[in-house]
């Protein structure tokens, strides 16, 4: 048998082993449970949609439609997260929601990456950004077996790792930081400001943070908001909370932003950065920005990804550890 033949024959064997498919069961078995007691319902939304997303830093998979009202063909996107149909959930009234699916994000694939993976998000009307951050620490301390988390603001986490405030650092001293990692050429050549802080958070904050228990990072600059709501007692920051552990992040969560009209000017200004950047525009999502215009509900909502705290779980070096089939035998 060729080489070639000998490792195409063992393809058809599963990534991760069956004993950590067992155990990965009884964590879903167990999410479903915590939801359960807690009266959230379970919902099911759409992997395909008519609209992707216009976040500069994302990528769809998108796919042609050919059938009844698209005999020449429609293109649909892969969903990056179940965010925007469960908005309309919500506005709908549905109450508590949260869904666990699959998500696409056509990026790397690596020790934490899959571009098919596993999303756990749920929506609480009613809660602020802290009630759904402490949800979260009880989600995690079950899952984990962790202590409760730390938790810091986006701008007490630079000022403690790299000394320098990102609400008001000047270009220059964003770039006099990178000096620590040598990358002073790169965030001199990057002109996006948000781009050039990620870049620091990524050497100068991640490695750092959640080593012995999960840490949330809240408040970050209101640039960087996405779909969260600015804080209105600090305009220069967002209710917006990302989670780490070991290195890994596992979270992002919002005070939901239901301000359609500004919604829609966010849309319009990540469709400028794409136009910077040559990438193609995006198609506004003008049935998420008519369920807002309806009225979502004052509710916070996260995304976890469930592969990565599986990995974590079970102890597992890589993602592929705990998927049946990772993309490379998919």
């Amino acid at each position: 048998m060729s080489s070639e033949s000998a490792e195409h024959s063992a393809n058809w064997q599963p990534s991760a082993s069956i004993q950590a498919l067992q155990k990965r069961a009884k964590l879903l078995q167990s999410i479903r449970q915590f939801f359960s007691d807690r009266d959230v319902l379970e919902v099911d939304t759409p992997a395909l949609s008519q609209c992707g997303v216009s976040d500069l830093h994302l990528r769809n998979f998108a796919t042609e439609f050919v059938g009844p009202g698209a005999p020449d063909g429609q293109t649909l996107y892969l969903q990056t997260s179940p965010e925007f149909h469960m908005k309309r959930l919500l506005a709908a009234g549905s109450g508590a929601i949260y869904q666990i699916c699959k998500s696409f994000r056509n990026e790397e694939a690596g020790r934490i990456h899959n571009p098919e993976f596993t999303m756990l998000e749920w929506y609480r009307p009613g809660f602020s950004h802290h009630q759904l951050m402490d949800e979260m620490d009880d989600l995690l301390m079950s899952l984990l077996k962790c202590e409760k988390g730390e938790r810091m603001s986006y701008q007490q986490a630079f000022r403690h790792y790299l000394n320098i405030d990102p609400l008001c650092a000047t270009t220059d001293e964003i770039v006099q930081a990178g000096k620590a990692f040598a990358i002073e050429q790169l965030l001199s050549e990057e002109r996006n400001r948000d781009s050039q802080l990620q870049i620091l958070f990524a050497l100068g904050v991640e490695p750092n943070i959640g080593q012995q228990r999960p840490c949330f990072i809240e408040y970050f600059p209101a640039s960087q908001a996405a779909l969260a709501r600015v804080n209105p007692d600090d305009g220069r920051v967002a209710e917006r909370f990302e989670v780490y552990f070991k290195g890994v992040e596992l979270a992002n969560g919002f005070h939901e932003l239901s301000d359609a009209k500004e919604q829609r000017a966010r849309f319009e200004h990540d469709n400028q950065l794409r136009a910077e950047n040559n990438l193609p525009a995006m198609a506004l999502d003008e049935n998420l920005l008519g369920a807002l215009s309806a009225g979502l509900p004052d509710c916070s909502g996260v995304a976890l990804g469930l592969d990565r705290v599986f990995m974590l779980a079970l102890d597992a070096p890589q993602i592929t550890d705990i998927l049946s089939f990772g993309v490379e035998r998919a």
